[in-house]
């Protein structure tokens, strides 16, 4: 089917959209936590699928590796995004401190940054997903964040996780011992059972 999407065929495009779009969505959630910014990660990621189709890297006779690992790219840069926005407007003055304006229309930055932790803590609790381990995650380099993922929540092997990011599994297994270290380590003081660390494997 891939083979037929890669040539230009729209209809096994949207066959292969159709079998991997629920996984890339939930990967998208994962990462960023608010279900919009998902849907519009997973959009990107097929677009960036269909253009560079020629590129793929498929694993295993599945694009899914690849487009999984396009997500996560895409989610981080829509991540930082997020967090240059909220820092601009933290640094607008707000609308009581300027004498005689009227409150600007809208939705305030700490209203939107409410609303937004309140949608992370229910995809993160859908997803099984703690938010400290959200973060101890995003604290990682990015390779060593998405093998994590690839392999601790995407149930991929070491070997496709390597294959699809472009590394030997040798360095794989190396950057994953080196990574659930470090997130068992910044998660030592809460219990293993609170912060779903079991899900990214043994620090062997």
């Amino acid at each position: 089917m891939w083979g037929r999407a890669r040539s230009g065929d729209g209809q096994a495009f949207a066959v292969v959209f159709d079998l991997h779009r629920d996984r890339v969505y939930v990967h998208a959630l994962r990462m960023l936590g608010a279900p919009g910014d998902a849907e519009d990660v997973a959009a990107s990621a097929f677009l960036e699928l269909w253009r560079r189709r020629d590129a793929v890297r498929v694993v295993n006779g599945s694009v899914l590796p690849w487009l999984l690992v396009t997500t996560g790219n895409v989610a981080r840069n829509t991540a930082r995004a997020r967090r240059r926005y909220r820092d601009f407007l933290a640094r607008l003055p707000h609308s009581g401190d300027l004498a005689g304006e009227a409150a600007r229309p809208g939705v305030s930055g700490s209203a939107a940054e409410a609303r937004d932790a309140a949608e992370q803590a229910l995809a993160g609790r859908e997803l099984g997903v703690d938010p400290r381990l959200r973060d101890a995650l995003r604290a990682l380099p990015e390779l060593d964040m998405t093998l994590l993922l690839l392999v601790g929540f995407e149930d991929l092997t070491v070997a496709d996780a390597a294959a699809a990011t472009g590394i030997s599994p040798a360095a794989a297994k190396t950057r994953l011992h080196r990574a659930r270290l470090r997130i068992r380590q910044q998660l030592a003081d809460f219990p293993e059972d609170s912060t779903g660390t079991e899900r990214i494997g043994a620090a062997r």
